[in-house]
């Protein structure tokens, strides 16, 4: 299994790891990353790997078997062999701007306060696609009311509870296209805003930044029918 150091410090720009194998397809397997892997609407991160011989490029990760994230490569190029020490090294603009993009899209779950039922993180823009009959009266107060919150410079934060508790409080899932992952005992919430300044409380294992203030202004663009009932909406960082 991968220690995911993703999770427990997404800021965390550079670290060393070992390899513990290799994928049939290519890909390097590592003990620890700070890579995220390819899931839940988010892409997986790219950046650099170097060890004692070599240095390859890391077009994206993904999720392998046994909770094992592998790395994989940009180009052809000779892998680290197995047992080796590497250094991780990530692309953090294109890192940082999804999680700007990521906890913007929880934010726009609260203005617009509809079932979830699907979704896309990019570095530039994001959406969510809502169970929603009918468009939107008023675009311009819905982008007025997101950046307003994010405004309010509110604290990012995770929380953890079993999968009996989720099970028993079904209203706290938003999407209705993807259920949370259980059987590992214990499901990670993301929490926007402490005590009664609280706006919002999800479950998600993605990477968001620390404080709402950090994604800056969004502008909410087209919003697209898709199906009777569902219809997409798109933002997109302003700067």
């Amino acid at each position: 299994m991968t220690e995911p150091l993703f999770r427990t410090d997404p800021y965390l720009r550079e670290a060393e790891a070992r390899v513990i194998g290799h994928t049939a397809e290519g890909g390097i397997l590592i003990d620890r990353s700070i890579f995220y892997p390819t899931g839940g609407g988010q892409p997986g991160d790219s950046g650099l790997l170097e060890w004692e011989s070599g240095r390859l490029p890391v077009a994206t990760a993904i999720k392998a078997e046994g909770g094992r994230v592998a790395l994989v490569p940009a180009e052809a190029g000779a892998l680290p062999p197995e047992g080796a020490p590497v250094r991780q090294i990530l692309d953090w603009e294109r890192r940082h701007r999804h999680m700007r993009v990521h906890t913007a899209l929880h934010l726009l779950s609260v203005v617009i306060p509809l079932p979830v039922t699907g979704g896309q993180i990019g570095a530039e823009r994001g959406r969510l696609d809502f169970d929603m009959p009918e468009p939107p009266a008023d675009v311009a107060a819905l982008e007025e009311a997101l950046n307003a919150l994010v405004g309010r410079d509110l604290p990012v934060s995770e929380d953890w509870i079993t999968d009996e508790e989720l099970l028993a409080d079904p209203t706290i899932v938003k999407t209705m296209s993807v259920m949370p992952p259980t059987g590992q005992g214990r499901v990670r919430l993301v929490r926007i805003g402490q005590g009664a300044d609280q706006v919002d409380l999800q479950p998600c294992g993605g990477t968001h930044v620390a404080r709402t203030g950090e994604i800056g202004r969004v502008a909410i663009g087209k919003i697209e029918k898709k199906g009777r009932q569902n219809r997409r909406v798109t933002l997109a960082l302003a700067d």
